[in-house]
């Protein structure tokens, strides 16, 4: 999609999944970042018991709400192949269990294993420029195909993504997601303070 060619470069945002054995980490960029996002708060929603009042016994349950769009115009006004259905798919794979896993699964109770765990799920992060690296579960996802090439595969599609931000309550500290939950907050904090007024005389100023 074209813009003014003066206009600074924008970040992609983008979806990083890490697995939990290797490490390595998969990248499924945003074809377009979404027109909006929306951030929502549960204060004291996420952990057992409510907290006395006056007081914050853990982070509020932050939720975001993104809406994706696809589109196969760009990829065929360079010659490329659509993307559309591989985003889509990528998309899925998110909240999936391998198919490696459901097959271990299926032989190991073919040989008469009474317990199977369930693998640990891989870390999911939200980035969304620079300053915000997120980990996240998805929690919500639905598509809406709206166009099809004569395969019927998807050339233009909306996807909608519920996450919820994993906070440095809900893990360990132990957990990758524990060291990136503090370090956003301590970013939030000192970005607060930028425009915090140490004294109650900021109030009868008559500036901005």
């Amino acid at each position: 999609m074209t813009s003014f060619p003066g206009s600074p470069r924008t970040q992609r945002g983008a979806l990083v999944s890490i697995d939990s054995v290797t490490q390595r980490p998969s990248v499924i960029p945003f074809q377009y970042n979404p027109h909006t996002l929306t951030r929502s708060f549960e204060i004291g929603g996420g952990g057992g018991g409510g907290p006395e009042a006056g007081q914050l016994a853990r982070p509020p349950a932050e939720s975001i709400r993104v809406e994706l769009e696809l589109d196969a115009s760009d990829d065929l006004e360079l010659g490329k192949r659509s993307t559309v259905a591989a985003r889509i798919a990528a998309l899925e794979t998110l909240v999936l269990p391998s198919s490696a896993t459901a097959i271990a699964n299926a032989v190991l109770a073919a040989t008469g294993t009474i317990e199977i765990l369930p693998p640990d799920a891989p870390l999911t992060l939200f980035v969304y420029g620079p300053s915000r690296v997120l980990p996240v579960l998805v929690k919500e996802l639905s598509v809406t195909e709206e166009a099809h090439d004569p395969s019927l595969a998807p050339t233009r599609a909306r996807v909608a993504l519920g996450l919820r931000v994993l906070s440095w309550a809900d893990v360990g500290p132990t957990h990758p997601a524990f060291a990136l939950s503090i370090a956003q907050q301590l970013a939030k904090e000192r970005l607060a303070r930028s425009v915090m007024a140490s004294s109650l005389d900021a109030l009868s100023s008559s500036g901005n």
